[in-house]
């Protein structure tokens, strides 16, 4: 995919915005630069961002240190528009009801990924970091097979 076929602009969203969203929203930027303006969002915006989530995303070179979590609600209070989203991928079930609801008098494209939620899962550090791994791996496949191979795609460093 080139830069003018991706959509101009991206919203990520799930429970929290403190792990899949702002996975997906870093993997978004780093892999196809300033071509699409990229945000993400939770339906609540209460916890930080995940160490976990922090720590696989930088073995691949995305940094999520600096994120701040946001909900709708947030958005919609800082002058954020859903409906100017080109795109909309909800990668929970529970922001994919809110985006539907909050979006339904608009016609745009929403889009459902059902990505594991890795907290929770796996006893002990080894463990967790595997499923945050795994979880990653599978929003970062899910991104190149929608949009395409990163812009300076080196196959080593895709996961």
């Amino acid at each position: 995919m080139s830069a003018s076929s991706l959509p101009s602009s991206v919203l990520f969203c799930c429970d929290h915005n403190a792990v899949r969203s702002p996975m997906a929203e870093g993997m978004m930027k780093k892999f196809y630069g300033h071509a699409s303006y990229v945000q993400s969002a939770g339906v609540h915006g209460d916890l930080e961002v995940d160490g976990f989530a922090i720590a696989v995303c930088a073995e691949i070179g995305v940094e999520l240190a600096r994120h701040r979590s946001r909900s709708f609600d947030e958005m919609v209070e800082w002058g954020d528009d859903l409906s100017a989203f080109d795109l909309i991928v909800a990668l929970s079930p529970a922001s994919q009801r809110r985006v539907l609801d909050l979006t339904r008098t608009n016609a745009l494209e929403v889009e459902y990924w059902p990505i594991m939620d890795p907290t929770g899962l796996g006893e002990g550090r080894d463990a967790k970091l595997a499923a945050y791994r795994q979880t990653r791996d599978q929003i970062c496949q899910r991104i190149i097979s929608r949009f395409g191979l990163p812009f300076d795609a080196n196959p080593e460093d895709i996961p």
